[in-house]
């Protein structure tokens, strides 16, 4: 079982930053475009984590940034994932290359339209409708989201 962070970080001209992950070979995320985040190191806690990845990846120091929820990765696949998810409306800094993918502004109407994991489009939603802290399980069996439970209730 894993730790990892995963932010969507906005800015004010109705844009979030996402990762094209398009570089790395054997990558479980490949193609898909994502939020920015990483594994925990030693001794870190969820914002450690955050902060030193996000700076790492793009670049950027974040400024403001809230915790949105836990979500629990189940696949036949790999291991169990418990991802801290976050979103930040301040930043500081120049945009880097990452060598993870692509970094890239999109508007917010056009991130529903995007390659992206089934059960990202469930935790997008609820970013997107300001939803209290939740905790979402979601089930993999293979790329195919098998089922997903919000907050112990089957959606």
């Amino acid at each position: 079982m894993r730790n990892t962070t995963l932010c969507y970080i906005r800015n004010d001209k109705g844009q979030t930053l996402l990762l094209h992950r398009v570089k790395k070979e054997n990558d479980l995320n490949k193609d898909k475009w994502i939020g920015v985040g990483g594994g925990f190191e030693d001794k870190e806690s969820p914002e450690d984590c955050l902060l030193r990845e996000i700076y790492e990846e793009t670049g950027l120091t974040l400024t403001s940034y809230c915790y949105r929820g836990i979500v629990t990765f189940v696949s036949d696949e790999w291991d169990t994932e418990y991802m801290h998810l976050f979103t930040a409306d301040g930043y500081e800094g120049e945009i880097i290359e990452c060598d993870e993918g692509t970094l890239e502004w999109v508007d917010n109407d056009r991130i529903p339209t995007l390659p992206a994991w089934e059960g990202d489009r469930i935790f997008l939603r609820l970013i997107a409708e300001d939803a209290p802290f939740f905790s979402l399980k979601l089930e993999y069996h293979g790329d195919a989201l098998a089922t997903a439970v919000l907050n112990g209730k089957p959606l």
